[in-house]
């Protein structure tokens, strides 16, 4: 199967007092890394995909750079999955250096990490999914779907922009039942039927 998510900002403790710019349901860092972690892996098998759309961690706190680097590093080893990276602001480039030097294959033989400077197009559904970190306004569109993270716990105000991050808005168009665990990546299903009812929404705002 295929996930997608953004902004898990790993370590970037200042994120725990926000009450609206992202709220998260921990009080603390250990708390909320065991939490990730668990939601993760509960969804995702050990040959799932996951696309993860920019800031993995915020480490500007932490020196040297390399230590930080093992440290994310530490947590990403313990996802399930081959994960794709979208580097977001926050994704110092020699992170993902450092993960190209340590990349641990998995047991179908491929590598956990692949690595993406700008974004890249998953196809699927008879729909092309643009991932970035970044929003990209594109315009109405029949069959093209921006998915990306980057603006936390709001939303684009574009029925074709839909923001995947772990704190974002466009995730109260599922129902209380539908939704997942806090933290969890996003499976296309769940993912389809947010664009249909943001469609929907914005439909009768006309």
């Amino acid at each position: 199967m295929e996930f997608f998510t953004a902004d898990t900002h790993f370590y970037h403790e200042d994120l725990l007092t926000s009450q609206h710019f992202s709220p998260r349901p921990y009080d603390n860092i250990h708390g909320e890394h065991e939490g990730l972690i668990t939601a993760w892996n509960t969804r995702v098998s050990k040959n799932d995909q996951v696309y993860h759309l920019g800031d993995v961690a915020m480490m500007n706190h932490v020196r040297p750079e390399r230590r930080a680097n093992e440290l994310v590093a530490e947590i990403l080893e313990q996802l399930n999955g081959h994960i794709t990276l979208i580097k977001g602001n926050h994704d110092a480039r020699s992170l993902f250096k450092y993960l190209s030097h340590h990349n641990p294959i998995l047991s179908d033989g491929r590598a956990k990490y692949t690595f993406e400077d700008v974004g890249c197009i998953v196809k699927a559904n008879h729909h092309q999914f643009f991932l970035t970190h970044y929003p990209l306004i594109f315009g109405k569109s029949q069959n093209s779907i921006n998915l990306h993270g980057h603006i936390h716990h709001t939303m684009v105000a574009i029925p074709e922009n839909i923001n995947v991050g772990i704190d974002s808005a466009d995730l109260d168009y599922l129902t209380a039942v539908e939704r997942p665990t806090w933290g969890s990546p996003l499976t296309f299903t769940e993912i389809e039927t947010i664009m249909q009812r943001k469609h929907d929404d914005f439909a009768k705002r006309r």
